[in-house]
């Protein structure tokens, strides 16, 4: 087990973070600090390293160099119990669709050994809606069915931080208010979030530290008070065109 040096002023630390695949690099020295209960947005356009550097942080891909400390641990040296930490939302659900949507959450709750299980899949089945559908199979959702599971799947071990990649793909206006509705209806108060976007004005609404990410780098970062829309819209233009 790897030493606790969690520091009261950040929750993820990232220092110095690569990934290459073959001889592409995606990521080229991240460094990121998230404090406690912060929501910060990313944007980039497409090819930036904004899916990488979330699966990364998520323990879905290992990164090629460099370090990520969440909650004080090691990512790379504490990976189980550090992954019980973090909840994935994206626009791919993790989800099986031959099994119900009860199963899948059960799954889930075995491998983050959520205690009371059989009551925690009710109470997030209920805050996304969804308890009228727990015993039927994901194939027969809907898109937006399915999300609503995976966000539910994403929220069953109460995790510190949220990691939202681009969660609002293919979703209709209905299943979007639900999805923010519902992570602020289970202690987002309390949960440090990073979200991933190409909606500028989505994520000026949303987010508190605001970064734009471009060829694996991060090339501006502001918070939100310290700007308006049509100020972030002018660095990340210039941002973006800088950086090619």
């Amino acid at each position: 087990m790897g030493q606790n040096i969690t520091s009261p002023d950040w929750v993820v630390k990232v220092t110095g973070l690569t990934k290459s695949f073959g001889n592409q690099r995606a990521l080229r020295g991240i460094d990121l600090e998230v404090r406690p209960g912060e929501f910060i947005v990313i944007f980039g356009p497409n090819g930036a390293g904004k899916s990488t550097l979330l699966n990364v942080l998520a323990g879905i891909i290992n990164p090629s160099s460099g370090s990520i400390l969440i909650g004080g641990r090691s990512l790379q040296d504490n990976a189980e119990e550090v992954r019980r930490q973090i909840g994935v939302v994206s626009h791919q659900t993790f989800l099986y669709g031959n099994l119900t949507a009860y199963e899948n959450l059960e799954f889930y709750s075995r491998m983050y050994d959520v205690p009371r299980c059989e009551e925690r899949i009710e109470e997030v089945a209920a805050i996304v809606g969804m308890t009228s559908r727990l015993h039927d199979r994901v194939s027969t959702f809907s898109r937006g069915m399915q999300q609503r599971i995976s966000i539910a799947r994403a929220l069953l071990h109460k995790p510190a931080i949220m990691l939202l990649d681009e969660p609002e793909t293919g979703l209709d206006q209905q299943a979007i208010a639900m999805l923010w509705e519902t992570l602020h209806a289970d202690g987002a108060e309390k949960r440090s979030i990073i979200l991933t976007s190409h909606n500028l004005e989505r994520g000026f609404e949303l987010g508190e530290r605001l970064l734009v990410l471009d060829k694996g780098k991060i090339v501006y970062e502001v918070f939100k008070k310290d700007l308006d829309l049509d100020g972030l819209k002018t660095a990340y233009q210039q941002s973006t065109r800088v950086s090619q």
